[in-house]
Order: structure tokens, then C-alpha cells, then sequence
């Protein structure tokens, strides 16, 4: 069998970063087969200036709104954002498949080779059957009054039936709550089987008003009620933060994906912390910065993050908020808003932490013997500065 080898200005695995006297071959399938010093190479090797790097894996993304690129203003807030979601859903069938496929295509030429993608409904279906990427699927339910949660699970159940053929090395499925301020604690208790042992997904703390909610039943998340017309008298606040009111359900899911974090507080995350090694489960943090700043022009507190250990993750969230489903772009934004960071950690966020958050780390994430984890050039990429161009 032929191999192809590969030499690069510098060349990260996936979790260090390797100089230039390195070569990594793989076979004509992209499966690695070493990384080897240059003296013991051979011939026909490939040089590449810049850096080579696993392809990306893409944690969080929406890829059914991608019919929505453009149509909502920038800047509007999350409460207002939701309701131009729910406004811009209902277009023909034919436009949002066709969306869908050319989002897909452009994540493939941006060099992610895996997603998380949350599903409201089965209309991915079709794209993500043709295996054209590695797909963790969250099948997400929502509905705050406790009345419906019945309803909207079975909604959800049907979808999640649709989706179960595709289970495999290269397709994973779980169901996921929507975020803390619109599951029902019956919802919840309804979903849990389906999240047990396995990996599943909350959108967390997205705007500076959803511990008021939960907390205190105040702030703007009242408004969005109002104007859905959902009558939430019933909720009796629980005095404490979105996340600490509602992390207790995930006893028995292997990982959790923590999304957005905008807001979160150090409070959060030693409770977080401390949840995790009490239930055995764990957690990662999610960032999908360009996305914060087109809605809610907010980032992460990524420094508190890293102070604190956490596993993190990137994200592109949907077309819907964002120019592009572009990690790279992510990359970039980090590195502009967080200088400090080294583009090697960042990088490790973007490839192998991705692969393990999402549960395809055997195959993906990182050049090791027997795994066909895609290769992506980063042009122009400086080793001392750490810093992208």
C-alpha cells in the first residue's frame, strides 16, 4: 500500500505541536500510520508552509436554520432572536434542504470533519444519511409549561426514531433538553433514559437575564413569554443560577456539553466541578464565540475558564448567527479577543477535545497510528507569536 507523507513548518497532533523536522504519513485513506523524523522519512515527502493540524470538529452547530443566513439584524438580543427563529422557520421545503446541503458543503471546505448538531425535527435527515461528515446529533425537545411536556416529548421521540438507523462509528444520537429556561421539570424527568451514558447538549447561560428567570422569575425571559403567550405562573423560582437550578438532571449522562456560556459565573463552575465528580459525568464548555457577539455582542469569560481547568470545546452555532460555519473563524476571534492564549491550546479545543466531547475520539481529533482524522493546513500560522494570519 502507497503512503503519503507530509512536512509542515510545524505540525500539531492534536494535543502538542511538533517542528518542522517531523513528517506525518498516512495511507491513501488518511489513516495515520506515524509521525516520524524527516531523517527517517524517505523520499517523495510534501512540504506545506505553515501548519498542519487534525481536521477541525465543529461542537455546536444548528444546521437546519441554515436557510436563515443574513435575515435576522445582528445585535437584537437573544429573547428577540428567538422570536425571528420561530417567525423564519416555516420556508419551503426545497429552499431549507438546499440550505442545509450547501452548509454542509462549506463546513467540509472550511476542513471540520465532525459536528454536534442540534435537531428540532428530522429535516437533516437526508444530508447527514450520505456520511459526508461525522455527525453527533442532539435531538433537542423544548416546552417550559409542564402541561405539554408530554406532547413534546413524543414530538421528539418520533424524530429520534427517524434518526436511529443512522447510529454508528461515524453517526452518534442523544436527546438533549434546549436550555434551562424552556424544559419543564416533567420534560426533563421524561427525557432523562435517553441521555443515560451517553452524551447530550444545553444551551447555558446565554444572556445576563437567564439566572433571573430561573432564579427569580424576573427579567426579559418574562417578556418572551408573554409575547409566545405562555402563561408561567406555575414556576417558583429556585433562588439560585440557571445552571445550578437545573444540572442535577443529568445524573447519569456520561458528558454534557455546557453551550455558549456567555454568562457564566465562577460560582457555576465550582458547582459544576463538584457535580461532575459527585455524578461521575463530564463536562465540557462549548464556545461559539462569533455567534455571542452577533447576538448578544457578549464573549465568554474564557480566562475564568481556563483558570478553572475546564474542558473546552469549539462551536459555530447556526448560520442564523453567525457569517459562516467556519472554526477557524472562531479561531481568529479568540485569538484576537485573547492574545494571551496560545494558538496550540486553542487548537486542541478546535480538534482533540472536540473529538472526545462528541465521542469520536477513537477515529478523529488527533494523528494517531489508526486513526483517519482529516488533515487541515493552516497557512501562515506563526510558531513564535502563536498567532494566525
Amino acid at each position: 500500500m502507497g503512503f503519503r507523507k507530509f512536512q509542515a513548518d510545524a505540525i500539531f497532533t492534536g494535543t502538542k505541536l511538533l517542528g518542522a523536522d517531523q513528517v506525518l504519513i498516512m495511507d491513501q485513506h488518511g489513516v495515520v500510520e506515524a509521525i516520524v523524523p524527516v531523517s527517517e522519512a524517505g523520499d517523495e515527502i510534501q512540504y506545506q508552509s505553515g501548519w498542519l493540524s487534525p481536521g477541525f470538529v465543529n461542537a455546536h452547530c444548528h444546521l437546519e436554520l441554515s436557510h436563515m443566513k443574513g435575515l435576522i439584524p445582528e445585535g437584537t438580543g437573544l429573547v428577540d432572536f428567538i422570536m425571528s427563529i420561530l417567525s423564519l422557520r416555516h420556508f419551503p421545503e426545497d429552499e431549507i434542504l438546499q440550505a442545509i446541503s450547501d452548509a454542509e458543503a462549506a463546513m467540509i471546505q472550511n476542513g471540520i470533519v465532525a459536528v454536534g448538531d442540534i435537531s428540532n425535527n428530522a429535516t437533516s435527515f437526508l444530508q447527514k444519511s450520505k456520511n459526508n461528515l461525522s455527525w453527533h446529533t442532539f435531538l433537542e425537545i423544548s416546552g417550559f409549561s409542564p402541561q405539554i411536556a408530554p406532547m413534546r416529548f413524543e414530538q421528539g421521540l418520533a424524530a429520534y426514531r427517524q434518526f436511529e438507523p443512522l447510529q454508528g462509528d461515524a453517526f452518534r444520537l442523544s436527546m438533549a433538553a434546549h436550555a434551562p429556561y424552556s424544559v419543564s421539570s416533567a420534560l426533563w424527568e421524561l427525557m432523562a433514559p435517553y441521555y443515560h451514558g451517553k452524551t447530550t447538549s444545553l444551551h447555558n447561560q446565554e444572556t445576563d437575564f437567564e439566572d433571573d428567570f430561573l432564579g427569580y422569575h424576573k427579567g426579559d425571559f418574562t417578556r418572551l413569554y408573554e409575547l409566545l403567550k405562555v402563561d408561567t405562573s406555575f414556576y417558583h423560582p429556585t433562588g439560585k443560577s440557571s445552571v445550578q437550578s437545573v444540572a442535577h438532571h443529568f445524573a447519569g449522562a456520561k458528558q454534557v456539553l455546557l453551550v455558549h456560556d456567555t454568562f457564566t459565573k465562577e460560582a457555576d463552575l465550582d458547582f459544576i466541578a463538584a457535580l461532575s465528580e459527585a455524578q461521575q459525568t463530564q463536562y465540557h464548555f462549548c464556545l461559539c464565540v462569533n455567534a455571542n457577539l452577533y447576538i448578544n455582542k457578549a464573549l465568554p469569560p474564557i480566562e475564568l475558564l481556563r483558570q478553572k481547568n475546564c474542558s473546552l470545546v469549539l462551536g459555530t452555532d447556526s448560520l442564523a448567527s453567525n457569517h459562516q460555519l467556519s472554526i477557524l473563524a472562531e479561531i481568529k476571534t479568540i485569538q484576537a479577543n485573547y492574545p494571551q492564549i496560545p494558538l496550540t491550546e486553542i487548537l486542541q479545543w478546535a480538534t482533540f477535545n472536540g473529538a472526545k466531547a462528541l465521542g469520536f475520539e477513537n477515529r478523529l481529533g488527533s494523528f494517531e497510528k489508526g486513526k483517519q482524522p482529516g488533515m487541515v493546513w493552516i497557512k501562515e500560522a506563526s510558531m513564535p507569536d502563536h498567532s494566525l494570519t
